[in-house]
């Protein structure tokens, strides 16, 4: 009983009761899904002032050099463990060709060609991610946008408080950080209820019928998951030093979430809070790398969509050149950092990528059939993996706590408390 007390827990039998409901119900199941809309809502509705907060409270309270040293190592490692999921993508979709025999025959919504024919190529989409309205921005919790200005607005903060010494500005938004995370960890004592609701109407709406239709295309995605997962924790085991096998026990509570929402927004709370208080990554780095890593950092989406890719020309029998291919997995590394981060986008994107690449678009029904599946997978590798970043930067920063790591002693995410940082080791690794 003592284990049911654990949120994580409770979430996944909600979720298990969830499914069981809904399968049972049938289509009545439907009538609960405004309470699972509910639990989403609320927590949506603080996204926006919690990314924003947390961007500008770690770029504003930086040393003066720091700043860049910090960035461009979140940048690198998300850079490359992209470029990674990609090419992993690649050679699993090459292997497995998941495309190839499957056939879509059921009518497509018109309504998604309005939207993927609205974007006409890479430097529309580059120029979208500076906003020339903040506030519009915020009320569409269009997230690139957003994330850029609070860079900036971030680095002129820094500026200010090195130049006057003054830091009401800074203390404010801290201190917004703190009440904006403990109202979601108010909203978060629904989790249960909200997971059980939403899954329920799913189950009763699709059942497992839809698995069966794409079940190459899910094992492909699950393939690289797992292929993903086990080498993003073997480099953070050897760059990091920690032992990896304590890895599983402080992810769950993120994971169970992650996983029942497929929303990395929704997950981002319980995410910064678990890389603080379990991980023993820095306040800092967490919120900065963390914040950055919401929309920049989704290497299952990247994944994702460059399985669909080879999904489509697959199942409409094109055959891609070198050069489209290079294409392809730079368009997804490219959505990777432009889509938005709770459930709903991925039509778009599919849209956007068959559009862009001459790919069937008919196929893409079957794909949206089975999104639910493949945002588990996508979901979970995004918010876990943008812990293993914050843990290498924090790891290279020298602001990886091994005691907390290590179950030593516990760490809180509130700015009260101080962390102990352990000083450099000569000899270990210090640079990423």
């Amino acid at each position: 009983m003592r284990t049911l007390r654990h949120p994580a827990a409770q979430i996944a039998v909600a979720a298990l009761a969830g499914v069981a409901f809904g399968l049972l119900a049938g289509p009545w199941a439907a009538n609960l899904k405004f309470v699972g809309d509910l639990f989403i809502r609320l927590i949506q509705m603080a996204i926006v002032p919690l990314v924003m907060t947390s961007v500008i409270v770690a770029t504003g309270a930086m040393a003066g050099t720091g700043t860049g040293r910090l960035a461009l190592r979140t940048f690198r490692w998300m850079l490359g463990f992209s470029v990674v999921a990609a090419l992993v993508a690649w050679a699993l979709a090459q292997a497995i060709r998941p495309g190839e025999g499957m056939v879509f025959t059921g009518p497509l919504d018109a309504t998604l060609q309005e939207p993927a024919g609205s974007t006409t190529g890479w430097q529309d989409t580059i120029t979208a991610f500076v906003t020339t309205n903040i506030f519009e921005a915020m009320s569409t919790a269009t997230m690139v946008p957003i994330i850029v200005f609070s860079l900036l607005f971030g680095v002129a903060l820094n500026g200010y408080v090195a130049r006057t010494g003054k830091t009401l500005v800074l203390d404010l938004f801290d201190q917004l950080q703190q009440v904006v995370l403990a109202l979601l960890k108010l909203v978060m004592h629904a989790a249960p209820i909200g997971v059980f609701c939403l899954l329920a109407a799913l189950a009763g709406d699709v059942g497992f019928s839809v698995v069966t239709t794409a079940l190459k295309y899910l094992g492909t995605t699950l393939l690289g998951v797992l292929v993903l997962t086990v080498l993003f924790v073997a480099v953070v085991a050897v760059r990091a030093r920690v032992n990896p096998a304590a890895l599983p026990r402080k992810l769950a509570e993120q994971t169970s979430i992650a996983v029942t929402t497929t929303s990395s927004a929704v997950t981002f709370p319980t995410v910064l809070k678990n890389t603080v208080e379990k991980v023993g990554v820095s306040r800092r780095v967490a919120n900065f790398t963390l914040s950055v890593g919401l929309t920049m950092g989704s290497y299952g989406a990247v994944l994702n969509y460059t399985i669909v890719v080879f999904f489509l020309a697959q199942a409409g029998g094109v055959e891609l050149s070198a050069t489209q291919v290079v294409f392809g997995m730079a368009l997804a590394i490219l959505l990777n950092m432009g889509t938005i981060t709770v459930p709903g986008g991925f039509p778009v994107v599919a849209m956007f990528l068959a559009s862009s690449l001459g790919l069937p678009v008919q196929a893409i029904g079957i794909l949206i059939a089975v999104d639910w599946f493949t945002g588990i997978m996508r979901t979970f590798l995004n918010v876990n993996g943008d812990t293993f970043v914050a843990v290498l930067v924090a790891n290279a920063e020298g602001e990886l706590d091994r005691a907390v790591y290590n179950g030593q002693r516990q760490a809180e995410a509130a700015p009260e408390q101080v962390l102990e940082l352990p000083q450099p080791q000569t000899g270990g690794v210090t640079t990423s």
